[in-house]
Protein backbone atom coordinates (compact mmCIF):
# COMPACT_ATOMS: atom_id res chain seq x y z
CA UNK A 1 0.00 0.00 0.00
CA UNK A 2 1.34 4.08 -0.47
CA UNK A 3 2.92 5.75 2.46
CA UNK A 4 1.06 7.81 3.95
CA UNK A 5 2.70 11.87 3.95
CA UNK A 6 1.90 15.00 5.21
CA UNK A 7 1.28 18.10 3.35
CA UNK A 8 0.61 21.79 4.35
CA UNK A 9 -2.29 23.48 2.72
CA UNK A 10 -1.08 27.70 3.11
CA UNK A 11 -3.31 30.24 2.23
CA UNK A 12 -1.41 33.63 2.30
CA UNK A 13 -2.73 37.31 1.63
CA UNK A 14 -1.14 40.65 1.26
CA UNK A 15 -0.49 42.02 4.51
CA UNK A 16 -3.64 44.39 5.44
CA UNK A 17 -5.78 43.68 2.55
CA UNK A 18 -7.97 41.97 5.20
CA UNK A 19 -9.01 39.11 2.99
CA UNK A 20 -7.88 36.45 4.77
CA UNK A 21 -9.88 35.64 8.06
CA UNK A 22 -12.30 33.29 10.20
CA UNK A 23 -14.74 33.19 7.34
CA UNK A 24 -12.27 32.38 4.84
CA UNK A 25 -10.87 29.39 6.79
CA UNK A 26 -14.28 28.01 7.42
CA UNK A 27 -14.77 27.80 3.40
CA UNK A 28 -11.23 26.38 2.98
CA UNK A 29 -11.16 23.62 5.99
CA UNK A 30 -14.38 21.23 4.81
CA UNK A 31 -11.88 20.11 1.73
CA UNK A 32 -10.00 18.65 3.93
CA UNK A 33 -11.22 15.05 5.05
CA UNK A 34 -11.93 15.22 8.52
CA UNK A 35 -9.46 11.97 9.71
CA UNK A 36 -7.08 13.31 7.25
CA UNK A 37 -6.41 16.72 9.07
CA UNK A 38 -4.11 16.90 11.47
CA UNK A 39 -3.25 20.26 12.94
CA UNK A 40 -4.11 23.91 11.70
CA UNK A 41 -3.05 27.42 13.06
CA UNK A 42 -2.95 30.87 11.94
CA UNK A 43 1.32 31.66 10.67
CA UNK A 44 0.45 35.71 10.90
CA UNK A 45 -3.02 36.76 11.80
CA UNK A 46 -4.33 37.84 8.60
CA UNK A 47 -1.75 37.19 6.49
CA UNK A 48 -1.21 33.45 6.44
CA UNK A 49 -3.33 30.13 7.61
CA UNK A 50 -1.94 26.70 7.36
CA UNK A 51 -2.97 23.18 7.52
CA UNK A 52 -1.15 19.97 8.18
CA UNK A 53 -2.97 16.97 6.56
CA UNK A 54 -2.36 13.58 5.28
CA UNK A 55 -2.70 11.76 1.77
CA UNK A 56 -1.17 8.85 0.07
CA UNK A 57 2.60 9.48 -1.35
CA UNK A 58 1.56 9.51 -4.40
CA UNK A 59 -1.44 12.08 -4.38
CA UNK A 60 -1.97 14.66 -7.10
CA UNK A 61 -3.17 17.76 -5.03
CA UNK A 62 -3.70 20.12 -7.83
CA UNK A 63 -7.53 19.23 -8.25
CA UNK A 64 -8.01 19.81 -4.35
CA UNK A 65 -5.67 23.42 -4.21
CA UNK A 66 -7.74 24.07 -7.82
CA UNK A 67 -11.16 23.46 -5.55
CA UNK A 68 -10.21 25.79 -2.82
CA UNK A 69 -9.16 28.13 -5.09
CA UNK A 70 -12.13 28.42 -6.67
CA UNK A 71 -14.29 28.55 -3.49
CA UNK A 72 -11.95 31.52 -2.22
CA UNK A 73 -12.50 33.17 -4.73
CA UNK A 74 -12.67 36.66 -6.03
CA UNK A 75 -10.78 36.97 -2.55
CA UNK A 76 -7.18 37.84 -3.21
CA UNK A 77 -5.98 34.83 -1.01
CA UNK A 78 -2.72 32.44 -2.46
CA UNK A 79 -3.45 28.69 -1.81
CA UNK A 80 -0.90 26.50 -2.05
CA UNK A 81 -0.04 22.63 -0.79
CA UNK A 82 3.62 21.75 -0.45
CA UNK A 83 5.04 18.95 1.19
CA UNK A 84 4.94 19.13 5.27
CA UNK A 85 8.17 17.15 6.12
CA UNK A 86 9.33 20.33 8.87
CA UNK A 87 13.08 18.61 8.12
CA UNK A 88 13.18 20.39 4.59
CA UNK A 89 10.26 23.41 5.12
CA UNK A 90 12.44 25.73 5.96
CA UNK A 91 15.30 26.12 2.73
CA UNK A 92 19.00 26.23 2.76
CA UNK A 93 19.42 27.66 -0.40
CA UNK A 94 17.27 30.39 -2.26
CA UNK A 95 18.00 31.51 -5.57
CA UNK A 96 16.26 34.64 -6.89
CA UNK A 97 15.63 36.31 -10.28
CA UNK A 98 15.35 40.00 -9.61
CA UNK A 99 13.28 41.82 -12.01
CA UNK A 100 9.74 41.92 -11.41
CA UNK A 101 10.62 39.48 -8.59
CA UNK A 102 12.85 41.46 -6.30
CA UNK A 103 12.34 44.83 -7.63
CA UNK A 104 9.28 45.91 -9.29
CA UNK A 105 11.27 47.28 -12.65
CA UNK A 106 12.10 45.56 -15.78
CA UNK A 107 15.81 47.31 -16.43
CA UNK A 108 15.40 47.41 -20.26
CA UNK A 109 11.75 48.60 -21.04
CA UNK A 110 12.95 51.64 -18.51
CA UNK A 111 16.18 51.74 -20.58
CA UNK A 112 13.97 51.96 -23.47
CA UNK A 113 12.17 55.13 -22.20
CA UNK A 114 15.07 56.90 -22.35
CA UNK A 115 14.85 56.75 -25.88
CA UNK A 116 11.47 56.77 -26.58
CA UNK A 117 11.33 53.14 -27.38
CA UNK A 118 9.29 51.71 -24.03
CA UNK A 119 6.46 49.94 -25.91
CA UNK A 120 8.38 48.40 -28.39
CA UNK A 121 10.93 47.02 -25.88
CA UNK A 122 8.35 46.15 -23.24
CA UNK A 123 6.33 43.51 -26.01
CA UNK A 124 9.79 42.07 -27.25
CA UNK A 125 9.93 41.46 -23.16
CA UNK A 126 6.29 40.61 -22.59
CA UNK A 127 6.91 37.59 -25.17
CA UNK A 128 10.41 36.98 -23.94
CA UNK A 129 9.02 36.16 -20.78
CA UNK A 130 6.12 34.05 -21.96
CA UNK A 131 8.59 31.88 -23.52
CA UNK A 132 7.33 33.32 -27.24
CA UNK A 133 10.54 34.26 -28.03
CA UNK A 134 14.52 32.65 -27.40
CA UNK A 135 15.65 34.72 -24.52
CA UNK A 136 19.44 35.18 -26.44
CA UNK A 137 17.71 36.78 -29.46
CA UNK A 138 15.67 39.05 -27.72
CA UNK A 139 18.20 40.59 -25.22
CA UNK A 140 20.31 41.45 -28.50
CA UNK A 141 17.55 43.02 -29.92
CA UNK A 142 16.72 45.03 -26.96
CA UNK A 143 19.66 46.26 -26.30
CA UNK A 144 20.54 46.72 -29.68
CA UNK A 145 18.11 49.87 -29.50
CA UNK A 146 19.96 51.47 -26.91
CA UNK A 147 22.91 51.97 -29.30
CA UNK A 148 24.92 55.01 -28.33
CA UNK A 149 22.73 56.45 -25.38
CA UNK A 150 24.88 57.88 -22.60
CA UNK A 151 25.79 55.40 -20.00
CA UNK A 152 24.61 58.22 -17.35
CA UNK A 153 20.93 56.98 -17.70
CA UNK A 154 21.91 53.78 -15.76
CA UNK A 155 22.70 56.02 -12.63
CA UNK A 156 19.48 57.77 -13.13
CA UNK A 157 17.39 54.54 -13.65
CA UNK A 158 18.66 52.92 -10.55
CA UNK A 159 18.02 55.67 -8.40
CA UNK A 160 13.98 54.88 -8.66
CA UNK A 161 14.74 51.60 -8.69
CA UNK A 162 11.96 50.04 -6.17
CA UNK A 163 12.60 47.00 -4.02
CA UNK A 164 9.37 44.78 -4.39
CA UNK A 165 7.44 44.16 -1.15
CA UNK A 166 8.40 41.79 1.48
CA UNK A 167 12.02 41.65 -0.58
CA UNK A 168 14.02 42.91 2.76
CA UNK A 169 12.23 40.66 5.14
CA UNK A 170 12.41 37.56 2.95
CA UNK A 171 16.36 37.80 2.50
CA UNK A 172 17.37 39.43 6.23
CA UNK A 173 15.00 36.39 7.49
CA UNK A 174 16.43 33.91 5.87
CA UNK A 175 20.03 34.21 6.19
CA UNK A 176 19.37 35.12 9.55
CA UNK A 177 18.12 31.36 9.86
CA UNK A 178 21.26 30.12 7.94
CA UNK A 179 20.30 30.34 4.35
CA UNK A 180 22.13 31.47 1.15
CA UNK A 181 20.89 33.30 -1.08
CA UNK A 182 21.73 34.30 -4.59
CA UNK A 183 20.57 36.81 -7.14
CA UNK A 184 20.16 35.62 -10.64
CA UNK A 185 19.33 37.86 -13.23
CA UNK A 186 19.05 37.35 -17.54
CA UNK A 187 19.62 41.44 -16.45
CA UNK A 188 22.70 43.20 -16.07
CA UNK A 189 25.18 43.55 -13.29
CA UNK A 190 25.07 46.92 -13.23
CA UNK A 191 21.78 46.25 -11.28
CA UNK A 192 22.22 43.51 -9.90
CA UNK A 193 25.34 44.46 -7.87
CA UNK A 194 23.55 47.15 -6.73
CA UNK A 195 20.48 45.50 -5.39
CA UNK A 196 22.45 42.49 -3.86
CA UNK A 197 24.37 44.76 -2.12
CA UNK A 198 21.49 46.53 -0.70
CA UNK A 199 19.75 43.51 0.48
CA UNK A 200 22.98 41.38 1.26
CA UNK A 201 22.71 38.99 -1.04
CA UNK A 202 25.53 36.49 -0.68
CA UNK A 203 26.05 36.66 -4.31
CA UNK A 204 25.32 37.76 -7.46
CA UNK A 205 25.19 36.97 -11.41
CA UNK A 206 24.11 38.64 -15.12
CA UNK A 207 25.24 39.90 -17.94
CA UNK A 208 27.32 42.70 -18.87
CA UNK A 209 26.17 45.35 -20.76
CA UNK A 210 29.07 46.57 -23.16
CA UNK A 211 30.04 50.53 -22.92
CA UNK A 212 32.21 52.82 -25.00
CA UNK A 213 33.50 55.95 -24.39
CA UNK A 214 30.64 56.66 -21.77
CA UNK A 215 27.94 55.21 -24.17
CA UNK A 216 25.81 52.04 -24.11
CA UNK A 217 27.16 49.97 -27.02
CA UNK A 218 23.90 48.09 -28.19
CA UNK A 219 25.68 44.88 -26.94
CA UNK A 220 26.10 42.26 -24.52
CA UNK A 221 29.23 40.68 -23.32
CA UNK A 222 29.21 36.72 -24.55
CA UNK A 223 28.19 34.44 -23.12
CA UNK A 224 24.63 35.52 -22.55
CA UNK A 225 23.32 34.13 -19.19
CA UNK A 226 19.98 33.23 -19.30
CA UNK A 227 17.56 30.24 -18.51
CA UNK A 228 20.39 27.55 -18.53
CA UNK A 229 22.69 29.81 -16.29
CA UNK A 230 20.55 29.84 -14.11
CA UNK A 231 19.43 26.83 -13.74
CA UNK A 232 23.37 25.70 -13.20
CA UNK A 233 23.69 28.38 -10.46
CA UNK A 234 21.04 26.49 -8.90
CA UNK A 235 23.00 23.40 -8.67
CA UNK A 236 26.37 24.04 -8.69
CA UNK A 237 25.24 26.12 -5.61
CA UNK A 238 23.31 22.85 -4.14
CA UNK A 239 26.28 20.69 -4.96
CA UNK A 240 28.97 23.22 -3.12
CA UNK A 241 26.97 23.06 -0.18
CA UNK A 242 26.16 19.92 -0.01
CA UNK A 243 22.43 20.43 0.12
CA UNK A 244 19.97 17.79 -0.39
CA UNK A 245 17.55 19.37 -3.33
CA UNK A 246 14.61 19.38 -0.88
CA UNK A 247 16.81 22.39 0.97
CA UNK A 248 16.34 24.64 -2.22
CA UNK A 249 14.11 27.32 -3.20
CA UNK A 250 14.00 28.79 -6.82
CA UNK A 251 11.62 31.77 -7.13
CA UNK A 252 10.97 33.88 -10.50
CA UNK A 253 8.26 35.44 -13.18
CA UNK A 254 9.39 34.42 -16.65
CA UNK A 255 9.63 31.72 -18.92
CA UNK A 256 13.75 31.86 -18.35
CA UNK A 257 13.15 31.17 -14.19
CA UNK A 258 11.36 28.26 -15.88
CA UNK A 259 14.35 25.61 -15.42
CA UNK A 260 15.62 26.83 -12.02
CA UNK A 261 11.64 26.74 -10.26
CA UNK A 262 11.27 23.40 -11.81
CA UNK A 263 14.06 21.84 -10.58
CA UNK A 264 14.01 23.20 -7.16
CA UNK A 265 12.91 21.88 -4.02
CA UNK A 266 10.29 24.46 -3.59
CA UNK A 267 9.89 26.45 -7.00
CA UNK A 268 7.68 29.52 -6.67
CA UNK A 269 5.89 31.67 -9.14
CA UNK A 270 5.84 35.25 -8.36
CA UNK A 271 3.12 36.65 -9.71
CA UNK A 272 4.48 34.99 -12.81
CA UNK A 273 3.87 34.52 -16.58
CA UNK A 274 0.84 31.89 -17.28
CA UNK A 275 3.31 29.20 -18.58
CA UNK A 276 5.28 29.90 -15.44
CA UNK A 277 2.48 29.47 -12.66
CA UNK A 278 0.95 26.54 -14.87
CA UNK A 279 4.65 24.73 -14.13
CA UNK A 280 5.63 25.63 -10.79
CA UNK A 281 4.77 23.75 -7.31
CA UNK A 282 3.72 26.89 -5.97
CA UNK A 283 2.52 30.44 -7.22
CA UNK A 284 2.05 33.63 -5.53
CA UNK A 285 -0.11 35.85 -7.32
CA UNK A 286 -1.42 38.34 -4.68
CA UNK A 287 0.93 38.40 -1.79
CA UNK A 288 4.00 40.11 -1.64
CA UNK A 289 7.18 38.40 -0.92
CA UNK A 290 7.14 37.62 2.67
CA UNK A 291 4.52 34.64 1.17
CA UNK A 292 7.66 32.69 0.33
CA UNK A 293 8.37 32.86 4.02
CA UNK A 294 5.20 31.46 4.96
CA UNK A 295 5.63 28.31 2.64
CA UNK A 296 8.32 27.53 4.42
CA UNK A 297 6.38 27.00 7.60
CA UNK A 298 7.96 30.69 9.14
CA UNK A 299 5.70 32.99 11.98
CA UNK A 300 5.18 36.36 11.45
CA UNK A 301 6.67 36.62 15.04
CA UNK A 302 9.91 35.06 13.50
CA UNK A 303 10.29 37.27 10.35
CA UNK A 304 13.85 39.42 10.75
Amino acid sequence: MPEATSNALVLTAPPGAGTLDDAAIALARPFLAKDALIQDWWLGAGEAWEALFVTEEAADHAPLRARIAAALAPRAIDVNIIPGDMASRRKKLLVADMESTIIQQECLDELADFVGLRARVSAITERAMRGELAFDAALRERVGLLKDLDSSVLDELYARVTLMPGAETLIRTMRASGATCVLVSGGFTYFTERIAARLAFDTQQANTLDIAAGRIAGTVAEPILGRDAKLAALQRLTQEQGLGVALTMAVGDGANDLAMIKAAGLGVAFRAKPIVAAQAAASIVHGDLTALLYLQGYKRSEFA
